[in-house]
């Protein structure tokens, strides 16, 4: 078990930018911007976060390392979220293949990829909510306001096409996330 302290020990502040409105309530923050707005909840970490003036405190009574290490990765998710509403995130994916060429479309919320290696069935990935996808050629544009939903999208379009038992560096069929920017690209 890990030894709290009286008093907290590690801290981190996070300023809030300026379109972009935060609320607090316990251990849950909401942060509110020209593109959407994300909540989130840290309830089951042993942090404390508030509000002060122009910037979010997060704080920790843990000892150590794994305090330290806490704090800052959340400090990070909040950080995350501010950039989220205020600009976005795009990932943007490269389709390769050697001699079959791979067909990919958009179904609903899943993504379709047929034709990889020769196969007969399809590949299918999931889209997760709030992401909003895009196929320009050989090109996949992944955006949206949340990143972790941004970039578990393209993690799951590219192990859709993962091919499993092949030395990848012969075998490079596939789809790769080339480029991960801030802002949406409409």
């Amino acid at each position: 078990m890990a030894k709290l302290l009286a008093t907290p020990v590690h801290r981190a502040e996070v300023k809030v930018p300026k379109g972009v409105e935060v609320e607090v309530k316990g251990k849950v923050v909401k942060v509110r911007g020209a593109l959407g707005s994300l909540t989130r909840d840290f309830s089951r970490h042993l942090v404390e976060i508030a509000r002060e003036g122009e910037s979010v405190v997060v704080t920790s009574r843990l000892k150590g390392k794994r305090g330290r290490a806490l704090v800052n990765t959340i400090a990070s998710h909040i950080e995350n979220m501010m950039t989220g509403v205020n600009k976005g995130f795009t990932y943007r994916l490269k389709v390769v293949y050697a001699h079959f060429p791979i067909s990919v479309k958009v179904e609903g919320d899943r993504v379709v990829v047929e034709n990889f290696r020769g196969e007969k069935r399809r590949r299918v990935a999931k889209v997760l909510e709030g992401v909003k996808l895009r196929v320009e050629g050989e090109d996949i544009i992944v955006s949206g306001i949340d990143i972790e939903a941004v970039s578990q999208t393209a993690a799951n379009i590219e192990l859709a096409t993962r091919a499993r038992g092949y030395d990848p560096r012969v075998f490079m069929d596939g789809i790769y996330v080339y480029k991960k920017e801030v802002g949406l690209l409409e």
